[in-house]
């Protein structure tokens, strides 16, 4: 049957350079429109993304709202774009402090951004908020990639009783460490939206390195997938411990797979 995918990709080719995640992050949300399902696909507005060559514009009616993170107000931003060749339409969330004049997760120097925690947030926070707007309600949510993994959090708390995402299930996909230093320590500050609160993180290490960050996606989650064969197996484990469905890496071919691991969640 049919069904409304949100794609949230931190990575998505041919806007940044070929990686694993960024590979996946067009060939999944492709695949679902080939088996005839209906889509959205969002992803950050990295400031190496050439807006010229990608074609990207500024969408106003969805951009203008002001997400408050740590007491302070950073104006949201909504472009588009359409991957040349394919019918995918990509919304990227922007905004001048977080994305446009930075790299992507990491500096000139190859160093993690000691912001990528406030980053992570404003992402999924912005996803969502656009998505209410598009008044578009998505049956699946699937993340891909560590600097989507606060949305399973808010979708199952903060933004549990929106109409948009009152009866949608959650698939976080993992992919091998991509991230080399633990979020700053005002994390769990920031993190607090509506039902969203601090408290709810008490239970975590008071720094999110990778693999932290990765469970708590994977605790706000109806289905984990090893979308790699190199996935942590301890997040796994992790994973199946919980009793949480899971998909083992199902290799290259993988469109019935997740078709499958869609139906059975």
């Amino acid at each position: 049957m049919a069904k409304k995918i949100l794609f949230i990709n931190q990575e998505i080719v041919p806007y940044v350079p070929d990686s694993d995640l960024s590979l996946m992050g067009k060939a999944l949300p492709q695949a679902m429109l080939e088996n005839g399902h209906e889509i959205r696909t969002f992803m950050p507005k990295w400031g190496i993304i050439n807006e010229r060559r990608g074609q990207l514009h500024e969408v106003i009616r969805l951009s203008g709202m002001n997400l408050i993170i740590d007491d302070t107000d950073h104006p949201l931003i909504i472009k588009v774009a359409s991957i040349a060749q394919t019918r995918i339409q990509v919304y990227f969330i922007d905004n001048d402090d977080y994305f446009s004049r930075r790299q992507m997760t990491v500096d000139e120097n190859g160093k993690d951004y000691t912001d990528n925690g406030e980053r992570a947030i404003f992402f999924a926070r912005g996803v969502l908020e656009t998505v209410k707007k598009l008044r578009w309600v998505p049956d699946i949510i699937h993340v891909q990639g560590w600097m989507s993994a606060v949305v399973p959090l808010y979708v199952k708390t903060a933004y549990h009783e929106e109409p948009s995402f009152a009866s949608t299930k959650v698939v976080t996909s993992l992919f091998p460490t991509t991230m080399n230093s633990q979020l700053d320590e005002n994390f769990k500050q920031c993190i607090e939206f509506r039902d969203a609160k601090a408290s709810l993180l008490k239970n975590y290490n008071d720094r999110f390195d990778f693999e932290e960050l990765n469970k708590l996606a994977i605790d706000y989650s109806d289905g984990v997938i090893a979308a790699h064969q190199n996935v942590s197996e301890s997040l796994m484990k992790y994973a199946a411990d919980k009793n949480i469905p899971t998909l083992a890496y199902p290799g290259e071919d993988f469109q019935n797979a997740y078709e499958e691991f869609y139906e059975k969640i």
